[in-house]
């Protein structure tokens, strides 16, 4: 295992396992339903056939965190006069946001009409090795189980969920598959639960030394549902990039962390300002035509940790959240 791996005490598969277990004891209460494929892999549907809901996504959510962060809801948020915020913290967001939680394993099966496609979230990323982020990060893991959290509509064909097993080293008995649709209320509070995520993910693109990054919490408002994937697809991006707030704890120089802190808020994009849903219309439905620096929270607080110094950059946006959201925001 690397070093970054070893300092958690244990693996991240180790560490997630008795989380996804809980999953599947509390089903009932959770509104979660759990059954296996032909093959044996296990299936927790958290908003397909099954209702699910707010809790079920704050606990899914810990599990893509990899056990290492703490997700909770609460009526007191970035925006003032809406009901309700979600708010994520981990003492360890390379590891638990990067090594687990980011959506970075490209999944496929088929081709045409019919073909699946899913990005996988979760420490099975780990066991499988398939992204240049893994291999840069130096992040490995041994396990005899693990899972992966897929943002889907529906379950994806067994041959597929064979070729993920194997390409994690286990048997597809000890594979399990957490799927939280983006328009259900599990799939809207895991998905939201990323704003510290985003942030991770493009300071790592900016060139900031992972190793910096000491330590991090973020806050972001909970959408209201919506019924199709395109109008949710669309909140739970806007509830981070107009009115997320992250907080980032940084070894390192002041000029680094500010300079940081400036480049990090989703207004320093070029294609921000409209509803995500308007701007992946005008994209063509194409996500590689959307700036990728737009994928952050609002507001960025960055502390450096040698210095005491704290900078602040961006801003709440109420108009395009209240446009997006359906609402009058306050």
């Amino acid at each position: 295992m690397s070093e970054q791996t070893m300092s958690t005490g244990m693996g991240l598969n180790q560490r997630t396992a008795g989380l996804v277990d809980a999953l599947e004891r509390d089903a009932a209460a959770l509104r979660l339903e759990c059954h296996r494929l032909d093959n044996q892999v296990r299936i927790i549907d958290a908003g397909i056939h099954a209702a699910g809901g707010l809790e079920a996504g704050r606990r899914i959510a810990e599990v893509c965190l990899a056990g290492l962060g703490t997700v909770s809801l609460s009526g007191a948020g970035p925006v003032a006069g809406w009901p309700l915020a979600i708010h994520v913290h981990t003492e360890n967001p390379v590891l638990a946001c990067l090594g687990s939680q980011y959506a970075g394993w490209s999944l496929a099966h088929g081709e045409g009409k019919g073909a699946f496609h899913a990005l996988g979230s979760g420490p099975g990323r780990v066991l499988a090795q398939k992204e240049p982020l893994l291999k840069e990060m130096g992040l490995a893991d041994r396990a005899e189980r693990t899972c992966l959290v897929l943002e889907v509509d529906g379950e994806p064909p067994v041959e597929l969920t064979a070729k993920i097993a194997a390409d994690c080293g286990v048997e597809p008995a000890a594979l399990t598959l957490i799927l939280t649709p983006t328009r259900s209320l599990a799939g809207t509070v895991q998905i939201v639960a990323r704003v510290l995520e985003v942030a991770m993910h493009k300071a790592h693109e900016l060139g900031f030394p992972l190793a910096h990054l000491m330590d991090g919490l973020g806050s972001a408002p909970l959408p209201p549902p919506a019924p199709d994937f395109l109008t949710a697809m669309g909140r739970t991006n806007d509830a981070i990039l107009f009115a997320g707030q992250v907080h980032l704890f940084v070894k390192g120089s002041d000029a680094d962390a500010e300079d940081l802190c400036r480049r990090l808020p989703s207004s320093a994009s070029g294609d921000y300002g409209r509803p995500f849903a308007e701007v992946f219309k005008a994209s063509g439905y194409d996500f590689f035509k959307i700036d990728p620096m737009l994928f952050s929270p609002a507001r960025v607080v960055v502390s450096c940790l040698d210095s005491g110094a704290t900078f602040t950059a961006g801003a709440v946006d109420l108009g395009p959240l209240a446009d997006s959201f359906g609402t009058p925001m306050t």
